[in-house]
């Protein structure tokens, strides 16, 4: 019988141990010295919210799955019919192909072909590696066709950091800019966290606030990374989630609507380009055509213990 993610590629290193499935690359597990890092899923289940998954060729949602690029006017299925979106990409559900698994890591390839709605060929590639830095997911996209490709990428793991609900955790999210978005979820507008329920810049609890909302303006280490803590304050542990310069954005939410019972986990989902990128062209990625200076891009997301 074969397991409704298909294989399962186990990692482990310095205390730290996943599970990446065959189905969308996604991460089902994450643990630190037994400890549960993330609301994953089971062997014998299918990832459901998004759980783990990759988003590529772009994450979130675009309004009517309709946008025009390069003169052109495109049409995607609506993966979201509720709302009348197309969401989360083309290949969370895909059969992604080994290249190499290591005790600590595995790389793994899709070749997402040409389709309507979107008429570019593209080699994607994922690499999840354990070390005692924690977990670091690098994904890459190459354009192999022969005219430049919209593009971005985004994924949506969900952090825990002990006992839910994640009324009691704190949180420290390093952003100074949400985006307004309506009934659909698609932004209308933005503003400042400073002086709202919004900011938590400086760590607080999550009390009863609800979040389903995209956040940027980003605050960043020297290199150029933004790090998003989730803790329990009883015990002092829980998970980070850092992101790399190529993420603007993060979308973050508490997991109430469609979980039974809800806020068990908070979702921060790193993304290089906010909700309805395709129609706006904010931070939309351009990838060149195949063989041509920028027809490649590489970026890093990951997550680690918090002891």
């Amino acid at each position: 019988m074969t397991a409704p993610s298909g294989e399962q590629f186990e990692l482990a290193a310095a205390g730290y141990r996943a599970v990446v499935t065959e189905c969308g690359a996604t991460l089902r597990l994450l643990e630190y010295d037994g400890r549960p890092l993330l609301h994953g899923f089971g062997e014998d289940e299918m990832s459901t919210a998004g759980r783990g998954q990759l988003l590529m060729p772009w994450p979130n949602r675009i309004r009517d799955g309709v946008y025009r690029f390069d003169h052109r006017d495109h049409r995607l299925g609506l993966s979201e019919p509720s709302r009348g979106n197309a969401i989360h990409g083309l290949v969370r559900w895909a059969s992604w192909t080994l290249e190499e698994h290591g005790s600590s890591s595995v790389s793994l390839s899709y070749r997402l072909m040409a389709q309507t709605g979107y008429p570019w060929t593209l080699d994607l590639h994922v690499l999840h590696d354990l070390s005692a830095e924690g977990l670091t997911v690098t994904q890459t996209a190459t354009n192999l066709s022969d005219r430049p490709a919209p593009y971005a990428s985004g994924a949506h793991p969900y952090l825990s950091a002990g006992p839910a609900p994640v009324d009691g955790w704190e949180l420290t999210l390093p952003a100074a800019r949400r985006l307004l978005s309506d009934e659909r979820q698609i932004p209308t507008d933005e503003e400042e966290v400073t002086g709202t329920p919004y900011d938590f810049r400086v760590a607080r609890p999550l009390r009863d606030t609800r979040l389903d909302d995209a956040f940027g303006d980003l605050e960043r280490d020297d290199a150029g990374g933004a790090t998003t803590q989730v803790r329990d304050p009883a015990t002092g542990r829980g998970a980070a989630l850092w992101v790399d310069r190529h993420h603007p954005w993060l979308m973050v939410f508490t997991g109430d609507d469609g979980w039974d019972p809800p806020r068990q986990a908070l979702a921060v989902e790193p993304m290089t380009a906010p909700p309805d990128a395709f129609r706006s062209g904010r931070d939309l990625l351009t990838l060149a055509p195949a063989g041509q200076p920028g027809d490649q891009v590489s970026v890093s997301w990951g997550i680690r213990a918090l002891e």
